[in-house]
């Protein structure tokens, strides 16, 4: 009888090490738990389309914020769609440069992502979508997020609230390349504002034609 007591409570301190390692793996940074509970950015615009259609909606999307009246439509021509889908990621910075913006990289983790979010700045993003027998790229716009349910809220061309939860959306994100940028007005700087970064963006806005633009993202870096 002592046996199999012993053996009882071998299981359940085994049950509960495991659970605890569970947990532990589920809980996230100090950098995101300072983070707002609960962000939404209700004002970024929605394109409905087809799942292939995702970059130009989403970069129309990107550009609506900043003001710009586009709609996906009038995207393709300039991205060269279809028929250069292979360099859509690259095109998609050159053509929102050209509408005066500076495109502004950010680190490959959640936290960073979602820094931005807090402070009003929806974050273009590139997933891959599908199943282990078919999946593809896919440009969204990360506009939301919950701590406490753990999930992030999408804006894509299939859905205007589509939620991931945190850790299938990191996966999905960083097998497609852990692309994501903002694309800000150049006086418009993002939250925790990286300077060397800032300038590299600010100069490549300039080598693209808009030095006006590019002037002015640099003063509002020296004013900061």
């Amino acid at each position: 009888m002592v046996r199999v007591f012993s053996r009882f409570r071998v299981v359940l301190l085994a049950s509960a090490c495991v659970l605890n390692l569970v947990g532990c793996a589920g809980q996230r940074g100090p950098e995101i738990q300072h983070l707002p509970e609960r962000v939404e950015l209700s004002s970024v615009a929605f394109f409905h389309g087809e799942a292939y259609q995702s970059g130009p909606g989403a970069l129309a999307s990107m550009l609506s914020q900043q003001g710009v009246v586009i709609t996906p439509g009038l995207l393709d021509k300039p991205l060269h769609l279809p028929g250069a889908e292979a360099q859509l990621q690259q095109n998609m910075q050159i053509l929102a440069r050209e509408y005066g913006m500076v495109v502004y990289p950010l680190d490959d983790n959640l936290q960073a992502l979602l820094a931005q979010v807090a402070a009003g700045y929806p974050v273009l993003v590139r997933f891959t979508e599908g199943s282990a027998f078919w999946a593809e790229p896919r440009y969204a716009v990360l506009v939301g997020y919950n701590r406490s349910k753990q999930t992030v809220l999408l804006r894509g061309a299939k859905s205007r609230r589509q939620l991931i939860g945190f850790s299938a959306f990191e996966s999905a994100w960083k097998d497609a390349g852990s692309f994501a940028v903002l694309i800000q007005a150049p006086d418009q700087l993002p939250a925790q504002v990286d300077r060397q970064r800032w300038l590299k963006a600010a100069s490549e806005l300039a080598r693209s034609g808009q030095e006006r633009a590019a002037v002015r993202a640099t003063k509002a870096l020296e004013s900061h």
